[in-house]
């Protein structure tokens, strides 16, 4: 398989040649091509020397045909530009084709994937993070840049994430297997928020980090995939169907309606256990020192799959604080599960918002302990796990 390599200006464009050479022992075919700024830090002709293939580095330079950026487009199997400054986003985020290593973007049908670099503030700016987000909704992959000590000296997010992390990024897209091919598959995410008045609600701290991972990773092995999310600040994933929902009630609904169609869900939601008697419709004013409120249980979602589950894989979490075996052990014989996914969330690994998460899958007679993980780790070691219940359900 191919791989074309951009390399844009910054102080990481050196780790080009690491990620070539990683590439290569990989299997993959590199074709590079550069940016004029980027000849500044590293020169063409060591990536041309590594790769053996002619670096591209203008969009009039002498080449075998007049429309270069159109073969080299058709050519790769995936856009990988390492290190992507934020001009380089920018740029792809709207569409402007002003050199080679742009105009070859917006040439090419393959995958894209980026790996940022650059400033902590120049990271955190509104306009990045905006491009980023267009670039997510799109469907480009994104390998967040790591946090550390950075060329200019400040401390932060900001640098070029490892070579080898970056290469397994590549090669999860693109031999991706198809494990799932055909199957469809329900997930779960977030919190719900259960309204008191106009302007309070009870909730929880669910970022929703998990379940779009785990939504993510169905999608790349070929599921056809239903994400019922609560309210997040996580942008919607491409290439699956997205149901926003805001109450337990509406993410019941909403679960309920998809399920008979469904082989496998995971009920990766935080969902609210409680939701408040009755909503008051003006703004509850301070008028006394203390409040009572009076709760009401939320519908138990995954109970009534449970019940009402025929061939369906069945899969729950339980976030914990105390007795994780134990709790969630007693949630997966009242809930019919087939699979638990505890993590404690009151240790020094607390999960929420974090991007990554310390788990147990657990059924009555297995237990399997997973170290600490990235949560799109935790997703692909979850879905091989369900991968082999979904075969055992076919037989």
């Amino acid at each position: 398989m191919n791989v074309v390599l951009g390399v844009t200006g910054c102080i990481g464009a050196y780790k080009a040649a690491i990620i070539l050479r990683l590439l290569q022992k990989s299997g993959f075919q590199v074709y590079p091509v550069m940016t004029a700024h980027a000849q500044e830090f590293i020169s063409a002709l060591t990536l041309e020397k590594l790769s053996g293939h002619v670096v591209v580095t203008d969009l009039f330079q002498d080449h075998n045909t007049s429309i270069e950026h159109i073969s080299v487009a058709r050519a790769g199997d995936l856009l990988l530009v390492a290190p992507a400054t934020a001009n380089i986003l920018a740029k792809f985020a709207h569409g402007i084709a002003d050199d080679f290593l742009s105009t070859l973007y917006v040439s090419t049908t393959s995958p894209t994937m980026v790996a940022p670099a650059m400033n902590v503030e120049m990271w955190r700016h509104p306009a990045t993070q905006n491009n980023v987000g267009i670039l997510r909704e799109r469907g480009v992959h994104i390998v967040e840049p790591e946090s550390g000590y950075l060329a200019c000296g400040e401390v932060g997010e900001g640098r070029l994430a490892e070579p080898d992390l970056i290469v397994r990024e590549v090669e999860r897209v693109l031999r991706a297997p198809q494990t799932l091919k055909g199957r469809n598959v329900l997930v779960t995410a977030g919190p719900t928020i259960e309204d008191l008045d106009p302007v309070r609600f009870v909730s929880n701290r669910s970022s929703g980090k998990m379940g779009y991972a785990i939504a993510e990773e169905a999608e790349r092995r070929g599921a056809s995939v239903v994400l019922v999310s609560g309210p997040t600040h996580l942008p919607p994933p491409a290439r699956l169907e997205f149901v926003p929902v805001r109450s337990a009630r509406e993410m019941a609904a909403a679960v309920f309606d998809r399920f008979p169609a469904v082989d496998v869900v995971v009920m990766a939601a935080a969902v609210s256990d409680y939701q408040p008697a009755e909503f008051v419709d003006q703004k509850i004013k301070k008028e006394c020192q203390t409040l009572q409120l009076s709760l009401v249980p939320t519908p138990d979602i995954l109970r009534t799959l449970g019940e009402r589950k025929q061939s369906q894989i069945l899969v729950g979490f339980a976030a914990e604080t105390t007795s994780l075996r134990e709790y969630a052990l007693r949630k997966f014989d009242e809930k019919r599960l087939d699979l638990i996914v505890a993590n404690n969330v009151a240790g020094p690994d607390a999960p929420f918002g974090s991007d990554s998460n310390r788990v147990v899958f657990l059924t009555r007679d297995n237990e399997e302990q997973l170290p600490l993980l990235s949560k799109k780790e935790v997703a692909g070691r979850l879905w091989d796990r369900i991968q082999s219940l979904v075969n055992l359900n076919s037989r």
